[in-house]
């Protein structure tokens, strides 16, 4: 299958890189690659939607889904705590490497999936994208969900995997072993040398 990527029908999904999570993100060694693909994306016009958590801190809008564990896989004991979203406002901003920018899109978020009852599905069709560039953690929670949810819209996906976050080997397992098989997986340097292959065929 043709590894080609159209800027006016692609998009770029940042998920979750919150200044909260920002000790996940530079143990990750996810900083740089993201800021070189956001870049990127810029330089061709690529729109760029941040998805985010968005929660109540009294915990109202939870998931109330049973688990055995917490996010550390944890389990929880008879007398565990009920879900807070621990972090306060002021930190659940977007890393200020990765800083929006005026144009770029605010996509606030109550569940795993960016698709979720957000704006991201409109927001992408009525601008013709067909094609979503996706990084972000955690990859096996909220990169996985967002990712299938796409491929069930008929969206083309291409998760970009040096801007992955998340537990090992969870992450590494979900890159090598489940999103093969559902849409395509590349580096930031990959996904880079597509896009000036483009301009190079568009300028012909």
């Amino acid at each position: 299958m043709e590894d080609a990527l159209d800027p006016t029908r692609t998009a770029l999904v940042v998920f979750d890189m919150l200044e909260c999570y920002r000790p996940r993100v530079e143990a990750a060694g996810a900083v740089e690659p993201i800021r070189r693909l956001i870049a990127a994306c810029r330089e061709y016009d690529i729109p760029i939607c941040y998805a985010r958590a968005d929660h109540r801190l009294d915990g109202a809008d939870a998931n109330r889904t049973v688990t055995d564990t917490d996010e550390a896989f944890r389990p929880w004991g008879p007398d565990g705590p009920e879900f807070r979203f621990p972090h306060p406002p002021e930190t659940r901003v977007v890393m200020s490497e990765f800083a929006p920018q005026a144009g770029d899109y605010d996509i606030p978020k109550h569940r795993w999936s960016a698709f979720h009852q957000t704006s991201l599905d409109l927001s992408l069709r009525s601008r013709g994208i067909d094609t979503v560039l996706l990084v972000g953690g955690s990859t096996h929670v909220g990169i996985a969900s967002t990712a299938y949810a796409a491929r069930d819209r008929d969206y083309q996906v291409v998760i970009v995997r040096d801007g992955l976050t998340g537990y090992e080997p969870q992450r590494s397992f979900f890159a090598d072993q489940v999103f093969p098989r559902m849409c395509r997986v590349r580096t930031v340097d990959q996904v880079a040398a597509v896009l000036a292959g483009h301009r190079s065929t568009a300028a012909r």
